[in-house]
């Protein structure tokens, strides 16, 4: 069965309510009133509802996953983008399950379904419902499940079974993907923290091309690979490459580097607060700017957190010209803030992007007074200070002036340790659900 006529067929079995039954149940909060005039607040809640991780992919790509564990669809929360009608929405779903566990001291990162294929996921949130309404699987030049395993030996961590006892293969095509936004043309941007690269999609979901940092020798593709992006990108911290995605209103891409470089070691990233977003133009094909993005001190955002590898960016969201609403969060906490993108602030190409100069951007304790040009920053909601907003937002989508669409990644119900699965191996569910919350503001953005 061709990608598309799985799709038809995912289509079917959401209208008819059939086997995928690919529709969750909206828990309301409530009717979707105004909000205290200088307070934000949750005004709807969203719970993804039940669907197993094995039926759906299968209905995408026959036969990719032959035992899901008992995983349920989950993941979706990792971006979310108006699709152009009101209350729908387009999600993706990142590498797919996956955990930690030690073996002999040392953690070993499991994939429980290594056949899943990483999936963009069009929802509909009506009234007290949020339906699955099409999916799209990634695929390659060749009409193959892209996958979620690491790519390169080395680079990336080694993949094993849900056990941890079984080594996995790589997989040069894999994928974890992030960030989603959709071109005018129909097609897809995503970005992805492996690489980390920016990845063009086609409206059917096949990889146009995968862009990566210069010196990144990927090979062994299925799909287009151009080194196009800086190759100071290639020191981004494992799992810790892009996350966040918007496109502005003249079709730029603005990419966010989840963490801090590691540059020049592990330590100097761990301890930095700077992290940089990249703006790339489809038509040139090529990265046009570069900027330093300083965080909040971790017990700003978190408060009660002292470990400053904790921040992350998982969302930007473009509300202008050049303006953006980026997303500082740990796993418990996240705080939106308001930056404009402007033309003294591009580092591209200046010695931060030397992987040999030294102090490097994120060893300086005050990049600003060292003379790089950090963005401006203003604090629009402090997401921990609202009930009812769950915990790791990933995703946040502008639905109008004053009202944002946020959705959380419930690492498809994953936790870490031997305790994630039963002695049958079966997922030992953590409960957490894939929730989608309007917030409204506490004025316009």
């Amino acid at each position: 069965m061709s990608p598309s006529a799985a799709r038809r067929r995912v289509h079917r079995s959401v209208a008819t309510g059939l086997p995928l039954a690919l529709a969750a149940v909206l828990v309301a909060a409530g009717t979707v009133a105004a909000a205290p005039s200088k307070e934000a607040g949750v005004v709807r809640t969203a719970t993804l509802g039940e669907i197993p991780l094995g039926a759906f992919s299968n209905a995408l790509l026959p036969g990719s996953v032959a035992d899901d564990h008992g995983v349920r669809l989950g993941g979706i929360g990792s971006d979310i983008y108006p699709a152009g009608r009101k209350g729908e929405y387009w999600t993706v779903t990142d590498r797919g399950p996956n955990g930690q566990i030690k073996v002999d001291g040392k953690k070993r990162r499991t994939f429980p379904v290594p056949g899943f294929d990483p999936a963009i996921v069009r929802i509909r949130v009506s009234k007290d419902t949020v339906k699955v309404i099409d999916a799209i699987p990634l695929t390659t030049s060749s009409g193959k499940a892209v996958t979620g395993l690491p790519d390169q030996r080395g680079r990336d961590e080694a993949p094993y079974t849900y056990d941890a006892r079984t080594p996995l293969p790589y997989d040069p095509n894999g994928l974890d993907t992030e960030g989603v936004v959709r071109a005018g043309d129909g097609n897809f941007w995503l970005v992805d923290e492996y690489g980390p690269s920016l990845v063009h999609v086609s409206a059917r979901g096949r990889v146009l091309a995968r862009y990566v940092p210069e010196g990144l020798a990927l090979t062994g593709t299925d799909y287009p690979v151009v080194e196009a992006l800086p190759s100071v990108l290639l020191h981004r911290k494992t799992n810790r490459g892009f996350e966040g995605l918007a496109q502005l209103p003249g079709g730029d891409l603005v990419m966010a580097l989840q963490s801090p470089l590691s540059l020049p070691d592990a330590d100097a990233g761990d301890a930095s607060r700077t992290t940089r977003l990249l703006r790339f133009s489809p038509r040139e094909k090529a990265v046009t700017a570069e900027y330093a993005y300083r965080f909040d001190p971790v017990g700003v955002v978190d408060p009660g957190e002292d470990d400053t590898s904790e921040l992350k960016i998982s969302s930007v969201v473009a509300v202008g010209r050049d303006r953006l609403l980026v997303e500082e969060r740990t796993d418990k906490s996240a705080r939106l803030q308001l930056v404009r993108l402007g033309r003294g602030a591009d580092i591209l190409g200046g010695p931060w992007d030397d992987d040999t100069t030294s102090p490097s951007l994120e060893q300086l304790d005050d990049p600003a007074s060292a003379g790089v040009p950090v963005l401006s920053k203003r604090l629009v909601v402090d997401l921990g200070t609202v009930a009812g907003v769950p915990g790791k937002i990933e995703g946040i989508a502008r639905v109008d002036a004053d009202t944002l669409a946020l959705v959380n990644d419930n690492d498809f119900g994953m936790t870490d340790g031997e305790g994630a699965f039963d002695a049958r191996g079966r997922l030992v569910d953590s409960g957490v659900k894939t929730t989608v919350v309007y917030v409204r503001l506490p004025g316009k953005l």
